[in-house]
Formats: C-alpha cells, sequence, structure tokens
C-alpha cells in the first residue's frame, strides 16, 4: 500500500527540532554572521548551530554566503524558500507571546 504525502510531516522533516525555527526567526530580520546567531541562541553549542545551518544550507531554506576574505566572513540570510515560511515563523511567535503564562507554567510542572 502506498503512503499518502502528509504536509505537516513533510514540513516538520524541514524545519523541526529545537534550534531551526529560532534560527530562521533571527535570519528573517537580515543577513546574520555565525557568531551573531550564537550569541542571540545561547546556549546552543558551536557544533549544533553548524549542523542545524548545514541543514537549512541543504534543504534550500537559507543561503550561506562567503566573502572569501580575511579575515574570513560569513553570513546566512534566507532564501525566496525560506521566506515563505515567515508567516508560520511569526504565527509561532505571535502564539509564544500570547500564551506565554501557559506554557512556561505547563514547561515548568
Amino acid at each position: 500500500m502506498k503512503e499518502e504525502y502528509c504536509p505537516i510531516h513533510e514540513v516538520t522533516k524541514l524545519i523541526g527540532g529545537k534550534w531551526k525555527m529560532p534560527l530562521m526567526y533571527v535570519i528573517q530580520s537580515g543577513p546574520k554572521r555565525f557568531g551573531e546567531l550564537r550569541r542571540t541562541l545561547s546556549p546552543i553549542t558551536e557544533q549544533m548551530l553548524t549542523k542545524q545551518l548545514r541543514e537549512l544550507e541543504n534543504h534550500n531554506l537559507i543561503l550561506r554566503n562567503d566573502f572569501k576574505t580575511i579575515p574570513p566572513k560569513v553570513e546566512y540570510s534566507l532564501t525566496n524558500f525560506g521566506k515563505s515560511l515567515s508567516g508560520i515563523i511569526n504565527q509561532y511567535q505571535d502564539f509564544g507571546k500570547k500564551n506565554k503564562k501557559q506554557i512556561i507554567e505547563l514547561l515548568t510542572n
């Protein structure tokens, strides 16, 4: 029996996990450098940040722009495909703001 295509399941494969949505949220405001992403998303580890950025880049959600300078300069920005998720990312943020108290209570119990 052939499995049906489930859009929610497939999108979750692209942007699921602890760090991908927060990364895309930070990057959607404009290009960001690695160090800036690491500071903004603390306590993310350097290894995890690298892994998540590579996955997002492989899924064509972000673009890695290497300026080939000394010292090295790399910036990450959303692709058009990644920008198409901005509405969803902003809805997550709105939900979090609107339900902050309840979410904190649920996650601390």
